[in-house]
């Protein structure tokens, strides 16, 4: 009677475990298949770099009008005042020609067309193409208006008959192909008046 008694009031009461929960076969496998799926398609961006690759001057002797037209637009990198490069695409100005880097007001041409593109989206038409690829464009400004024209007005630039036709001849200040004597002698095939100026500054950078 004292062992049923004792049994009775000291009996421990257990609980059965709860088993975990687990998912269904058939889902868990479609679940790693999803993720492996995910997984796969989704490619690792590599970084692109924005600067422009240095790109030879355009060759007139070899090019030729581009049929389809051709359009590209975006943020300018300007190389000189008559040339800028586009989506990495060096585009030389249509019909005009600003002075080199080196020669007397190159720097400010440049500066001047820095000025003119900078904070905007450019919009070059592609006219010529020449056996490299290398393009020549009608550049405009988001509000229209065409690069090559500002720059002549500005006196940085002169027209070139021989590309233009004569499109921005009426736009060229007084006196300024004299100012630009060197690009005037290149379109009147010069040449050794360039090379003149390029010898002597040449010897006088040796000298310094």
């Amino acid at each position: 009677m004292l062992r049923f008694l004792f049994r009775a009031f000291f009996k421990p009461s257990y609980r059965p475990r709860a088993k975990p929960h687990k998912k269904p076969v058939r889902e868990t496998l479609a679940y790693k298949a999803g993720r492996s799926i995910a997984a796969s398609s989704a490619q690792p961006k590599t970084p692109q770099s924005s600067a422009p690759k240095r790109v030879d001057a355009f060759d007139a002797t070899t090019s030729h009008s581009v049929t389809l037209p051709r359009v590209l637009e975006g943020r300018a990198y300007v190389t000189d005042g008559d040339t800028i490069t586009i989506q990495k695409t060096q585009v030389r100005l249509y019909g005009i020609d600003a002075p080199e880097l080196h020669h007397p007001y190159g720097k400010k041409a440049k500066w001047a067309m820095v000025h003119l593109c900078k904070g905007h989206r450019i919009r070059a038409e592609i006219t010529d193409e020449d056996e490299y690829g290398r393009t020549v464009a009608k550049c405009f400004l988001p509000d229209g208006r065409d690069l090559s024209e500002e720059l002549v007005k500005q006196g940085l630039a002169i027209d070139w008959p021989k590309f233009s036709g004569g499109k921005y001849s009426n736009l060229e200040v007084a006196g300024i192909r004299k100012k630009l004597w060197l690009a005037d002698a290149r379109q009147k095939g010069r040449i050794h008046v360039l090379e003149k100026f390029d010898a002597r500054k040449n010897g006088e950078s040796k000298e310094k």
